[in-house]
């Protein structure tokens, strides 16, 4: 099957708690809903946004965290990267921006749209010594490094 060609530019959205460990969503590709894999909160820049405004669109809808766009911090790392996903061959620039969140952020997935509640299984918090021992698969494949970078610095 020929799958439809997208470009787009995203934010990828990176919460981090008091304990240095980043919010992942665990899902699955609906065309291989046996391939499951953690990933960063984030989505596509739509029309006359900024990236840290659908950064901050995108942490609503995907785990319902109400923020502003100049809490973000970043971009923390920029990738140009290619992936199937369900009828879909992305071409994705996306850019990584970090947030942090008190230890009170109560995640929801109620805004999801529908085929993101479909295709989300569930959410955990992840520390950068985890990210380096997991089997699991994660994406990107350095966000151990990336996530010590930011909690370096903070």
């Amino acid at each position: 099957m020929t799958k439809i060609p997208l470009r787009r530019f995203t934010a990828r959205v990176l919460p981090i708690d008091e304990h240095d460990r980043v919010l992942l969503l665990h899902g699955l590709d609906p065309a291989q809903p046996e391939r499951r894999f953690w990933f960063t909160i984030g989505g596509a820049r739509e029309d006359g946004e900024t990236l840290q405004e659908a950064a901050a669109r995108e942490l609503y809808e995907e785990v319902g965290v109400q923020a502003r766009a100049e809490e973000f911090t970043g971009p923390h790392a920029e990738a140009l990267v290619e992936f199937e996903w369900g009828d879909y061959a992305f071409t994705q620039d996306q850019a990584f921006f970090a947030i942090r969140l008190g230890g009170q952020a109560k995640v929801s997935f109620e805004h999801m749209e529908q085929i993101e509640k479909d295709t989300t299984l569930g959410h955990r918090w992840w520390s950068a010594e985890e990210l380096e021992a997991t089997d699991e698969t994660v994406f990107p494949e350095d966000l151990a490094v990336i996530l010590r970078k930011i909690t370096a610095v903070e």
